[in-house]
């Protein structure tokens, strides 16, 4: 099972790219998008838990491997990735699970919550991009030496544990890019679904 997890403010295609390449790659039965509720590190999402839910709904529904999973949404409570792993891992217990991270998030890792227990509860696959080089010093590096692995198959022989890269299509998007854009009164067409900027338009959460 592969997992995305953000806030999604807007979900975008280059969200949905990475995840189709990254579960075609690791011949996944599934990807779950899991929008953040409480972001612990960061501003509130612009637009309401409503709206983002509805907004990966409508960009995940092309793709019947794609699963919306809103355990974070109704938590009331900080997201944080080490409790939805645990929550998870409860739930399906010998599953091999798949963090998908982005290069931001994965150099960021050191600074999470109990971020040495996320490895234990799934496995982390991170989408590089080009001329990124592995780093030769500090956490991230020993965390390298110990459970990087180049094999793909090796992620469902058990269900946490390894890190893998692999490079996806990079698509240049940035929610925040989008938001701003549409403040502006800019089209946001061919950055997010048609379904997606629907609800953005009708809904006019990102207005300025």
């Amino acid at each position: 099972m592969g997992i995305l997890g953000g806030t999604f403010d807007p979900v975008h295609l280059g969200h949905l790219r990475s995840a189709r390449e990254l579960m075609a790659a690791l011949s996944l039965d599934e990807v779950r998008f899991i929008p953040c509720g409480i972001p612990p590190h960061r501003e509130l999402p612009v637009a309401p838990a409503s709206i983002r839910q509805a907004m990966v709904e409508a960009a995940i529904a092309p793709c019947s491997r794609f699963r919306l999973d809103t355990r974070e949404l109704e938590t009331g409570s900080p997201s944080y990735t080490v409790t939805t792993l645990s929550s998870l891992r409860n739930e399906f217990p010998l599953i091999p699970l798949c963090l998908f991270l982005g290069m931001d998030a994965f150099e960021s890792l050191p600074g999470w919550h109990r971020w040495q227990e996320v490895i234990d509860l799934a496995h982390i696959v991170v989408a590089h991009r080009p001329g990124w080089s592995v780093p030769q010093e500090g956490a991230l590096s020993e965390l390298l030496a110990d459970k990087l692995t180049d094999r793909a198959g090796k992620l469902h022989e058990e269900p946490a544990g390894c890190l893998f890269i692999h490079g996806v299509t990079q698509l240049e998007i940035s929610s925040t890019a989008i938001r701003t854009l549409i403040a502006s009164g800019e089209d946001p067409q061919f950055l997010v679904s048609r379904a997606v900027q629907t609800i953005i338009e009708n809904s006019g959460c990102y207005r300025s």
